[in-house]
């Protein structure tokens, strides 16, 4: 049975999760006394005067220590107390830390599609205005023979997550040439990013 129980530990784990978990409820313990002896420390002191207080913080734990260990020795039950609240400790300290989630750029989000290309795309369908409506760039993207497939059964909130990811603001109500206000890109928000290099291919983008 203890042969089996120590299999299974090795297999699931457990006794690495419980001794990391050991070594951080330790470690927090031994910085929190230390904190706590160290905070004793009076700044309006100088000298063996302002050393009192630590030590006297250190004689404190000293003496509950002394305590704790006198009454174990006298009532040994209250160990299982001691190592099961010590096992339980250890075992929610010593939790894995969950993976972090990889960063969702605009490069995996849209392989191929860089943010220079699609600026480039929306200041071309602006020409002289301020600004261009979704309703006009989806409209655009679902006529022109290279993107008119991947596009077509895009709707405006799809084009808008795609602008949004690609960071370039989508603004609720615009004013453009066309209708009237409604969700848009504006010109003044199309600055390049910083560091980014002059695009110098003049291709339109397949996907916004």
């Amino acid at each position: 049975m203890k042969h089996l129980v120590t299999w299974w530990a090795g297999r699931a784990g457990v006794a690495d999760r419980l001794a990391r978990g050991s070594h951080a409820v330790w470690d927090r313990r031994a910085a929190a006394f230390s904190a706590w002896v160290r905070a004793g420390r009076r700044d309006d002191l100088e000298g063996w005067q302002a050393a009192i207080g630590p030590l006297v913080r250190v004689v404190i734990l000293g003496g509950l220590a002394y305590a704790v260990w006198a009454v174990l020795r006298a009532v040994p039950l209250l160990m299982w107390l001691v190592a099961g609240w010590w096992v339980c400790a250890a075992w929610k300290a010593g939790k894995p830390a969950p993976e972090p989630a990889p960063e969702k750029t605009s490069e995996t989000a849209h392989p191929g599609v860089s943010r220079e290309a699609v600026r480039d795309l929306l200041l071309t369908l602006m020409g002289t205005d301020s600004a261009v409506h979704l309703s006009t760039v989806l409209v655009h993207l679902q006529q022109r023979p290279d993107t008119a497939a991947l596009t077509a059964s895009w709707e405006i909130p799809d084009l808008r997550a795609r602008l949004e990811a690609l960071d370039i603001p989508v603004h609720p109500k615009v004013k453009a040439a066309g209708k009237g206000p409604t969700r848009g890109v504006r010109r003044v928000d199309l600055a390049p990013a910083p560091g980014a290099a002059p695009e110098t291919s003049t291709a339109p983008s397949t996907a916004a």
